[in-house]
């Protein structure tokens, strides 16, 4: 089995890529030029290049590699921004730049057997959101209220439209584990004894570890299913101060300063954030899209299809996926 792995030097693709070895898969990478490649030493890795800004590029290097080495046998596209400066950025990678892979790939050739494109929850925007909060379902309407939402939403759309195209959609909740950088400034904060919350009113929150999210992946490929879009979560929500809680114990901090400010405030201090990032030239980890997000205050999502039709269950209750990501950060001096 051939696999590429788009977004391969990232947080979530690096994890695609180690289970593929595990598994005895040739798997490539699929990285820029510009890539780290710090999470990826291991020697089996393939590199291939490839320039998602431009189609007619791409369709030279497919057909360039399609000549030398075949065709993948399955793709996971996990190339894409969270963050960036310009929210046409938003648009420009995660939209056009599939868009531009997709009909690549059918142009030269080098449609695979199944192609597995990594979405998100933040298609939905906020929805259900009075109480008691009910889940988000498939079956819902999406209406993102995030820009980086909109263009994931734009994306899923187009490869569903694709004639013949065979995909499988997968939407995660909120993704977690070493090597990540967000949540990671939230155990920062805490080991400083300061954990700041958004929001007087209840908020429910749906996480996933990583490595259940790769498990998720692997069974889609070899699951006889393809046209179908799962959400990717624990099947329970947990209140705003769960994650917190448990980093603090893992982190053994005795006494937290949780500081729970109104939703006004986090706009303010988001928009002026976004001000400075503007400024410095480096996108940071406040802007008005996380804004939005933290706003929101129902994450659940009805994870019974991807239960039922590929059999997925998570190996990593939030507590025990928390205890192995903190001792992660401890044994690389990230903390």
């Amino acid at each position: 089995m051939k696999i590429l792995v788009t977004g391969a030097s990232g947080f979530i693709g690096s994890f695609i890529v180690e289970e593929g070895l595990k598994r005895g898969v040739e798997v490539w990478a699929g990285v820029r030029g510009s890539s780290s490649r710090k999470f990826l030493p291991d020697e089996r890795v393939n590199f291939v290049q490839l320039d998602f800004s431009s189609k007619a590029r791409l369709v030279e290097q497919l057909q360039a590699f399609k000549a030398g080495n075949g065709r993948w046998d399955y793709i996971v596209h996990a190339a894409g921004v969270t963050k960036c400066l310009d929210k046409k950025e938003f648009f420009k990678v995660n939209y056009e730049g599939t868009k531009n892979f997709v009909d690549a790939l059918t142009e030269a050739g080098m449609q695979p057997q199944k192609f597995i494109y990594l979405s998100s929850l933040s298609i939905f925007g906020p929805l259900h959101e009075q109480q008691p909060y009910t889940p988000i379902k498939e079956s819902d309407t999406p209406a993102p209220n995030t820009e980086y939402g909109k263009s994931k939403l734009l994306a899923e759309r187009y490869i569903i439209d694709k004639a013949a195209f065979p995909y499988i959609i997968l939407r995660p909740t909120g993704v977690y584990g070493p090597r990540e950088r967000d949540y990671y400034q939230m155990a920062v904060s805490i080991k400083k004894h300061v954990d700041f919350a958004v929001g007087y009113r209840p908020q429910v929150i749906t996480f996933i570890y990583v490595k259940d999210l790769v498990k998720a992946i692997y069974l889609s490929i070899e699951k006889p299913v393809e046209g179908r879009c799962y959400f990717v979560g624990e099947p329970q929500g947990y209140d705003s101060r769960a994650f917190s809680d448990l980093i603090q114990r893992e982190l053994g901090i005795k006494r937290v300063l949780h500081i729970k400010a109104p939703v006004w405030l986090l706009k303010v201090i988001s928009l002026c954030a976004e001000w400075f990032s503007h400024v410095s030239g480096k996108p940071g980890t406040l802007n008005s899209d996380k804004y939005m997000i933290m706003k929101q205050r129902n994450w659940l999502c009805d994870t019974a299809s991807i239960e039922k039709e590929l059999g997925f269950k998570a190996d990593y209750p939030l507590e025990a996926g928390v205890k192995e990501t903190i001792n992660w950060y401890k044994k690389e001096k990230w903390l």
